[in-house]
């Protein structure tokens, strides 16, 4: 098991999430590891808790199916349950936002694309579509009357 796990510096907002939704589904990227043979394919990769692909040899089904281009050897991950939200703490604490049950791959790299939200500490004002591919993210809640962030982001792939 694998767990992307976050730390971040959350001001005047808390319960930081993807917006993952059947609806709308989140693609978590990654640089993608063969444990066989260590060879880290060059693109970044998407995975999605609601998109199913055929595994070769009636193997079922994974949400991430990928065959290795140096072995040749097909591997699979899946997430295990919905993505947890990361709350507001001080100092900022590391925490699993989502965890893999991989069979033959690490993940070894984050990028986070797609939409992400928040709450408003205060005011429970819900911030979407918070993009935080360069990082940072600032903003203002009308109703708390003051300015709120994330930053100092740090991903981490760990064994969960």
């Amino acid at each position: 098991m694998l767990a992307l796990a976050l730390t971040a510096d959350l001001s005047g907002v808390t319960d930081l999430r993807p917006d993952d939704t059947e609806d709308k589904p989140f693609f978590y990227t990654f640089k993608v590891q063969c444990t066989s043979c260590r060879e880290t394919h060059p693109n970044w990769v998407s995975v999605s808790r609601f998109e199913m692909n055929e595994q070769s040899g009636s193997k079922g089904e994974a949400n991430f199916v990928w065959r290795c281009k140096n072995c040749k050897r097909e591997h699979s991950a899946n997430i295990k349950e919905a993505p947890k939200s990361y709350p507001l703490s001080s100092p900022p604490r590391i925490q699993n936002i989502i965890e893999f049950d991989c069979r033959g791959l690490e993940f070894v790299e984050f990028k986070a694309d797609g939409d992400w939200l928040a709450t408003g500490l205060e005011s429970n004002t819900k911030f979407t579509a918070i993009d935080l591919s360069e990082g940072d993210w600032y903003d203002y809640d009308e109703k708390a009357n003051d300015e709120v962030s994330i930053k100092d982001l740090k991903w981490q792939i760990r064994r969960a």
